[in-house]
């Protein structure tokens, strides 16, 4: 048994309406549970009871047993002094505040139905095989719902999604094209090297990208510098060497610190090669000045690709690394890249931007992120194997965040559709 479900027993009122008592054999009528609090402090704000006749209003915590009030040190907080009913599953010691009162405790045990428990058992009675604890009542849950779920999910997974957009603003003083060339760099850099061109493009002034983007040449050499491919290469290619000898102007003119890292190539496609991505992103804003504003303004996905789509520098058409040759290829970015770059990078910053300029958001991105293909990979896999297929990019979204910040951590009990199963026949 977890917290959530005494959570859930309190917040909806799964108690009986009449003859609950304290473990003193206080008389307790709920008036109103409070405020579910997610944050530190009491679970419950501002709940009102009757105690004995008497009216309180405070906040309500939450232990398993009893004996957690002190395991957690709650006694010594006074956050907890305005707690007016401690709420347990099993009462095992007595518990007083700070100031050596003795808070009234409710022992829930004696009161919950058996039909509840056993619904709560079977809901989180996960086997080894199992991809969800609910997967056998998943497709059958209520459309509309299910529909509303996601969609919450999928505003949660943005507003995560910002807390970066958030932290890069502050660093770089509110310079959203700055911000902008950190999050493409990051997902240029995929899943292998999206940590490291992150690190990378968060210690390359901005100013300098804005400085030679007229020259693209320039742009590359310091693209490919800065992240750490020109570096502790045997290669006599000339263009490798121009690249090398630009840099070196480049560190010197505008100080640049020396990069002591690499990105990885190992277990990636050629087309997905640090150095392809890098030319491709130096392309980009070698092409475009205006680059920020064009992906803020743009109204459909279609105007967005036209924005994205961009291929490589003329040496990388027959080139994967410095100095092999390879078949000559058009090493264009993909639609899957594009619309990843959309879903992880210019929608986030678009949401953001529209709150910071008090504009209405919520229909523009919904629109446009329900137009992209949804994404592929095992978790949505293994929700169209139980039965619920995904339509497009905000479902994927929504249930790669159901997944990873519900499921996989057993929290049901503030699922939506957990509570509905829950919920049903107790």
């Amino acid at each position: 048994m977890q917290e959530d479900l005494l959570h859930f027993i309190w917040r909806l009122n799964k108690l009986p309406t009449d003859g609950l008592y304290t473990v003193n054999r206080e008389q307790v009528v709920i008036l109103s549970p409070g405020t579910h609090n997610h944050l530190a402090g009491p679970d419950f704000f501002n709940a009102n009871l009757e105690l004995d006749g008497q009216l309180w209003a405070g906040n309500v915590e939450m232990h398993l047993k009893s004996s957690d009030w002190y395991a957690h040190h709650h006694e010594t907080d006074e956050n907890y002094n305005n707690v007016i009913l401690h709420v347990v599953w099993k009462d095992d010691v007595a518990v007083f505040r700070k100031d050596g009162s003795q808070i009234p405790t409710l022992e829930l045990s004696h009161y919950v139905s058996t039909a509840l428990l056993e619904r709560y058992q079977q809901l989180m009675e996960k086997s080894k095989s199992t991809f969800i604890n609910c997967e056998k009542d998943f497709k059958h849950i209520d459309a509309f719902l299910v529909e509303n779920w996601l969609h919450r999910l999928y505003i949660e997974r943005l507003e995560q999604k910002s807390n970066l957009i958030m932290d890069l603003l502050r660093q770089s003083q509110n310079d959203w094209e700055a911000v902008l060339f950190v999050l493409l760099a990051k997902n240029f850099g995929s899943k292998v090297n999206g940590a490291y061109f992150l690190d990378r493009a968060k210690a390359l002034d901005f100013s300098v990208v804005r400085k030679v983007s007229q020259d693209a040449h320039q742009l590359e050499s310091l693209f490919f510098g800065h992240f750490g491919l020109l570096a502790d290469v045997d290669c006599s290619d000339a263009y490798f060497i121009s690249l090398r000898t630009e840099y070196e102007y480049l560190t010197a003119k505008f100080g640049l610190a020396t990069c002591s890292g690499k990105p990885e190539f190992f277990g990636l496609r050629p087309a997905n090669f640090p150095t392809i991505r890098l030319a491709q992103l130096a392309k980009l804003y070698a092409r475009d000045a205006q680059l920020f504003s064009k992906l803020m303004q743009a109204a459909t996905v279609e105007e967005l690709y036209k924005v994205l789509e961009v291929g490589v520098g003329s040496y990388w058409d027959t080139h994967f690394t410095f100095g092999k040759a390879s078949r000559q290829t058009k090493k264009m970015l993909s639609k899957t890249i594009m619309d990843l770059l959309i879903i992880n990078t210019i929608v986030p910053l678009r949401f953001c931007y529209a709150k910071h300029l008090d504009r209405d958001w919520n229909e523009d991105l919904i629109g446009l992120v329900s137009n992209l293909a949804p994404e592929a990979n095992s978790i949505l896999k293994n929700f169209e194997k139980i039965g619920s297929k995904t339509k497009n990019a905000m479902e994927s979204q929504a249930k790669l965040e159901l997944f990873n910040n519900y499921c996989s951590k057993n929290k049901c009990l503030r699922c939506a559709m957990g509570v509905h199963l829950l919920n049903r026949n107790t």
